[in-house]
């Protein structure tokens, strides 16, 4: 493809599509400002209002969030910095859903502008960048959560700005900047280690020589020695390793064979990135369109007859389905690996190498070392992913792309479209928590009697928040007729205790049909792909049971099943 001559647009322009993608962001979510806490949301309220009363000790509680209670030092896998952020949202705001949702839509309008402004160093084409950031399921799920990604990739996306305006000539102050993003990074989410070796690959091939900028790097370095060390002094144990052993002790994927990994990975790059597949149509020719289709098939092909083990027994009766949507995620993501490796292949030089190591680097933590794949691990790459695709814009010989151009509005419009979908889909489903939390202590009971539950996530914060307790496996004792719920759709359940017997009812609650994140027999597994191997997928969707039993003893020592 014929290459453009750069196109420098003026700074009033950029200023109007820095308004404009700043008034799309605000569009997008402020309406989800009210959605309830969701997944690990309240863990991290919970250390936020932690670090409101002991501030040097944010992890300093306990919580039952597996089996039994434990230090939260122990159950949380994610450093505190996110925590911090919430705090000071918390205490300045409230720490109501909606304070604390719109409070964190600062790390996602410095995410999409941050975007806009780094993708103005790489192509002439930075909006259409900006705008594929935005508007996929990946970011516009994440970034109605209270949890750490967006804010660490929106640290990460500024440090790499701030890194290469300070290189040639050196400028120390946008060095150190940079650096001081970067170690506030993975002290955010430890992924954010990644940058460090991201940046001085890229500035060795740039600058093809060591200089004082290597110097520079010594700052993160040093910040997660002293996190490690502060850690240790106060909970006995360095975090940071702590998260590590973690990571390598559980089996990632569960079984799951390298390649199936690989497959549920890619479609989770697909899905999260959609505008790699919607864009696809534009940016590559019919014999690569096929190509790509026919591999895209073939992977859907094989999930189907099940020649390739997803591990998604829940998922059989809509596995066509299933695996008709796994090969069009599949398709996007060999589009988006197709344009980094394109265009370091054109280019060869430093700025494609960053890109495709941003990309393809993120992709394999994602699919081959965390302990599941999950949407909020791909999500450090479509910052990547959006500019390699203007990129590839520009290289083509399109024309200047402008808002109003169809050929980009469609795309666009479609990802933007499926993505609050998706993020409405997810806010349904943890709304449904909430309500059922709500109709649970509205429910006639002696008062004498307790409420006790199990599974967590943001059931578990709205079911305490009215009094329930969540089942110590260790330590409760059942009395009778106390009222115990499990949740159907949820995590670490084990099911009523011994020596109890029950009577009970099912309460459904509705959520958004035909779209869902986090549904088994959907294979949606937007948050673990333990519940499925797609990271959103259409299908009627059931309501969100949960199970009320009221106990007690058992004549003959047996349980219902």
């Amino acid at each position: 493809m014929a290459t453009t001559p750069h196109r420098i647009p003026p700074a009033s322009s950029d200023h109007r599509t820095g308004l404009v993608l700043g008034l799309l962001t605000l569009l997008c979510l402020v309406p989800f400002s009210g959605k309830a806490f969701h997944i690990d949301d309240p863990l991290f309220v919970w250390a936020a209002q932690q670090i409101t009363r002991h501030p040097l000790d944010p992890y300093g509680f306990k919580v039952v969030w597996y089996a039994t209670q434990m230090s939260m030092s122990e159950v949380t896998k994610n450093p505190p910095l996110g925590a911090y952020f919430g705090a000071l949202v918390g205490s300045v705001a409230g720490w109501s859903e909606q304070a604390l949702h719109l409070g964190f839509l600062l790390p996602a309008l410095t995410l999409v502008l941050g975007t806009f402004h780094l993708a103005k160093r790489f192509t002439p084409s930075a909006w259409i960048a900006a705008a594929a950031t935005l508007l996929t399921p990946g970011f516009m799920v994440s970034a109605t959560s209270v949890m750490c990604d967006t804010l660490m990739l929106a640290l990460w996306v500024v440090a790499v700005m701030f890194w290469i305006t300070g290189l040639e000539p050196l400028k120390p102050g946008y060095l150190l900047a940079s650096a001081l993003l970067m170690a506030a990074c993975p002290l955010t989410k430890y992924f954010g280690i990644a940058l460090i070796p991201l940046l001085f690959v890229y500035t060795l091939v740039r600058l093809r020589r060591l200089g004082s900028w290597i110097f520079f790097l010594l700052v993160p370095l040093c910040a997660l020695a002293g996190y490690q060390m502060w850690t240790h002094a106060l909970y006995g144990r360095g975090l940071l390793w702590d998260a590590a052993v973690y990571s390598n002790s559980l089996p990632q994927g569960h079984g799951a064979s390298r390649l199936a990994k690989i497959v549920v990975g890619l479609a989770f790059l697909g899905g999260c990135a959609l505008p790699g597949l919607t864009f696809a149509p534009l940016l590559w020719s019919r014999r690569q369109i096929g190509a790509g289709a026919a591999l895209s098939a073939l992977a859907g092909f094989a999930a189907w007859r099940g020649w390739i083990q997803l591990q998604s027994p829940a998922a059989q009766e809509h596995w066509l389905a299933v695996s008709s949507q796994l090969a069009l995620y599949f398709a996007g993501a060999i589009s988006i690996l197709g344009l980094a490796v394109a265009d370091l292949w054109k280019r060869r030089d430093a700025d494609s190498l960053l890109l495709a190591l941003w990309i393809f680097g993120t992709f394999v933590f994602a699919a081959l070392l965390n302990w599941t794949i999950n949407a909020r691990s791909i999500l450090p790459l479509i910052p990547a992913a959006g500019i390699v695709l203007a990129r590839r814009w520009d290289a083509s010989g399109l024309a200047i792309p402008r808002w109003s151009d169809p050929r980009l509005v469609i795309p666009l419009m479609i990802s933007g479209g499926l993505s609050l979908w998706a993020a409405s889909a997810d806010a349904s489903l943890a709304s449904s928590a909430r309500t059922a939390a709500a109709f649970i202590h509205a429910r006639p009971r002696n008062a004498q009697t307790a409420i006790v539950f199990e599974g967590h996530w943001g059931f578990q914060y709205y079911m305490q928040a009215r009094g329930a307790q969540p089942v110590d496996v260790n330590r409760y004792q059942f009395h009778s007729g106390d009222l115990f719920v499990i949740p159907e759709n949820n995590t670490n359940k084990f099911g009523l205790p011994p020596g109890a017997t029950a009577s009970g009812e099912v309460l459904e609650v509705k959520t958004l049909s035909w779209m869902s994140t986090m549904r088994p027999e959907l294979g949606a597994g937007f948050y673990a792909s333990l519940w499925g191997p797609l990271p959103f997928a259409f299908g009627p969707v059931a309501p969100e049971r949960y199970y009320l039993w009221t106990l007690s003893p058992a004549k003959d020592a047996s349980t219902p099943p």
